[in-house]
């Protein structure tokens, strides 16, 4: 599958691993950013 007819949530993982990555960010803090990331957008959900 290429990624021009992947899905939308991962073409936005693919960019979001590429940024990271380029900006050389330790993974556990991008863990614990995507966490927080997480519950912020869940909570958008909800509203």
């Amino acid at each position: 599958m290429s990624l021009e007819s992947a899905p939308e949530e991962i073409k936005l993982a693919v960019d979001l691993i590429m940024l990271l990555e380029q900006h050389e960010i330790a993974p556990d803090v991008v863990l614990k950013a995507l966490e927080i990331v997480k519950r912020d957008f869940e909570k958008k959900l909800e509203a």
